[in-house]
């Protein structure tokens, strides 16, 4: 999200209401981290935007686009939302407010659409959601990966805008593997868009043999995704197979190389190459074995949380709960998993410095919206109780 859009936010938000439910409290060294649930109920929830009034878009797999006020309250599915693949990895996924939102009040929707004979692929949309929420209005589908192809797996599905009138969306291959080699297609790459969907003429294989809308290939499967304005660089990372995982800072034009290197294996395990061995190949920033599968991230900005300014924080689903990277200086300079023993489909800070998460439980609508914030240590009241709380009164 843009740090313009951010600022609008704080300075228009009140402070949110504080759930009184504590799910647990994580001990990081530097800080103790509350966990409080906001909201649950959810059906796999997969992504999460705040609107400028403190309520939440929040996208659930099966294909519902729902509002999540501050005091845990869920809405009615908003109508004119797209369908959608809902298989696998497939179906509603990422969601994210057009920079000027306050203005135009535009809604990115990222999902799987179906096609013919039982194929499906990643595209993106956008339409404008009502004066009262309930419905998006005047749906456009502005791209789509192509082709679309059999399969339930690796639609990716990140969205990024760079503040500079372009979006991003992060793509997976389609388990496909080759075609992230190929640029006649769009599996496994990042694609460049003006806000409207057309392409920037400045796109590094623009006027060449393949797809105008590429920015970088040789991706395997990508569920993180933000632009660092200050780098003035897209950074993601995306998933291995047997280990392998991936923090790129992604240059445009640039090959990261899957499926030809990887710092994993494959499942049957046999033997990947490792990057080094042919430099043609963008190496990774940083990589992990064994994986985290990573969904979700921020870098993180906000007051809350000072020593983790300017760190970057991922969901990890197979792995149950966040990852925080310790960047100093646009280098990784240590990481640190804060275990949550559940899948973290989502990661977005708040309004208020607060990090928001969502819990992404397969096939059971326990899906919750979490918030993590430093643990306070209540004042002795006047019979000497003394409790902790990460909530206000």
């Amino acid at each position: 999200m843009k740090l313009s859009l951010l600022a609008l936010l704080a300075s228009t938000v009140p402070a949110l209401a504080q759930p009184q439910n504590q799910v647990d409290t994580i001990h990081t060294g530097e800080v103790v981290v509350s966990v409080l649930e906001i909201a649950t109920g959810l059906d796999t929830p997969w992504g999460l935007a705040f609107l400028p009034d403190g309520r939440m878009l929040v996208t659930e797999l099966p294909g519902d686009l729902v509002l999540v006020s501050p005091d845990g309250t869920v809405s009615e599915p908003i109508e004119g939302t797209p369908s959608v693949f809902a298989q696998g990895q497939g179906g509603l996924m990422d969601v994210a407010l057009h920079p000027d939102f306050a203005e135009n009040r535009l809604v990115y929707l990222s999902f799987a659409e179906p096609g013919e004979d039982a194929t499906a692929g990643t595209s993106l949309g956008r339409g404008r959601l009502s004066e009262d929420a309930t419905r998006i209005e005047d749906w456009e589908v502005i791209f789509r990966q192509e082709p679309k192809v059999e399969g339930p797996n690796h639609f990716g599905n990140r969205i990024a805008f760079d503040g500079a009138g372009h979006v991003f969306l992060a793509l997976g291959e389609r388990f496909q593997f080759g075609p992230a080699q190929d640029l006649s297609n769009t599996m496994g790459t990042t694609v460049r868009l003006n806000l409207d969907g057309t392409i920037p003429q400045d796109n590094p294989f623009v006027g060449q043999d393949g797809e105008d809308a590429i920015w970088s290939y040789g991706h395997r499967n990508i569920e993180s995704a933000i632009w660092n304005s200050e780098a003035e660089q897209l950074w993601v990372v995306e998933m291995g197979p047997l280990g392998g995982d991936e923090l790129n800072f992604v240059e445009p034009g640039a090959n990261y190389g899957w499926p030809v290197v990887s710092w994993g294996i494959n499942y049957d395990g046999t033997d990947i190459p490792n990057p080094p061995e042919y430099p043609e190949f963008a190496d990774a920033a940083h990589h992990w074995s064994p994986v985290r599968s990573p969904a979700g991230m921020i870098l993180y900005t906000g007051d809350l949380f000072p020593d983790w300014q300017g760190d970057i924080l991922f969901g990890a689903l197979s792995a149950g709960g966040v990852e925080r990277v310790d960047m100093e200086n646009g280098a990784v300079a240590g990481t640190q998993f804060l275990p949550l023993n559940t899948r973290i489909r989502e990661v977005v800070e708040g309004p208020d410095g607060a990090i928001y998460l969502l819990t992404n439980v397969r096939g059971e609508a326990a899906g919750s919206v979490w918030r993590l914030e430093p643990f306070e240590v209540q004042p002795p009241s006047a019979d000497g109780d003394r409790s902790g709380s990460g909530a206000s009164d």
